[in-house]
């Protein structure tokens, strides 16, 4: 069974406004997890690369990363992509600005620890492994090369559609609709190369502690990579919220 569009729609500000309403260390701790969830969804998906290459590789990953967001969504965990469509209740006046920004400091911090104690467990357990490192290595290197404006524009699509998948997740009713619903956005995104902040919160600290003879500077990780990926997140969040507020809004 699934809601119509205009019932999501009408029913998603008061779900953020009880989002709103945790205190900002309930919303850290739910958010750790989550960043948990999306890094182990991106280790499994270099896995993949290193065990079947590039082009398969990256298909396979495509098909294997979406367990990240199911987990997010089926066990009521916070992420900051998906959070962005809080800027809907504030919108609409049920929920105040600052509020919302609190919610997504406070989820993008607990997404970036969750994700880093996956980094540092995956640098300890699987750093000894050259064919997984030679593949996060070629990963984040990829990352890396990216102009800001490139990068930013990769996280721009990227989040349209995991807002897109999250939108239709609450549409479905049951856990089996859920997954059918956001499988298909989030596959799309990984095999199209586009980028998401908190899954490189993961990649990003991993290839620094996996392979520390690549020499990765922290502030070159962050002003060529996180700063504009996370902008893009952002501004696609922003994007497809602004659609959806045209779109479905009752107008007097």
């Amino acid at each position: 069974m699934l809601d119509s569009p205009r019932a999501v729609f009408a029913q998603y500000p008061e779900r953020a406004a009880e989002k709103a309403a945790l205190t900002p260390g309930t919303l850290f701790f739910r958010a750790v997890p989550a960043g948990m969830f999306i890094a182990l969804a991106a280790l499994g998906a270099t896995v993949c690369g290193a065990l079947l290459g590039d082009g398969a590789g990256r298909l396979a990953g495509a098909l294997l990363f979406p367990a990240g967001l199911a987990m997010v969504v089926l066990t009521g965990v916070e992420l900051f992509t998906g959070n962005i469509l809080m800027v809907l209740a504030q919108w609409s006046g049920r929920i105040r600005g600052r509020v919302m920004l609190v919610c997504w400091g406070m989820t993008y911090l607990g997404n970036a620890v969750g994700a880093a104690l996956i980094a540092a467990l995956t640098a300890w357990g699987l750093g000894g492994d050259a064919g997984f490192t030679a593949a996060l290595e070629a990963s984040v290197a990829g990352k890396l090369s990216l102009g800001f404006g490139e990068a930013m524009a990769r996280g721009i699509l990227c989040n349209v559609l995991v807002c897109a998948a999250v939108w239709m997740s609450l549409a479905a009713r049951d856990a089996a609709g859920k997954v059918l619903a956001l499988y298909f956005p989030v596959a799309l995104f990984v095999l199209c190369g586009l980028e998401h902040c908190v899954a490189n919160l993961f990649y990003l600290p991993a290839a620094m502690l996996a392979v520390p003879e690549a020499a990765l500077a922290p502030g070159r990780l962050l002003l060529a990579n996180l700063l504009p990926v996370t902008l893009g997140n952002l501004l696609g969040g922003l994007l497809f919220s602004g659609g959806l507020w045209a779109g479905f809004r009752q107008r007097s």
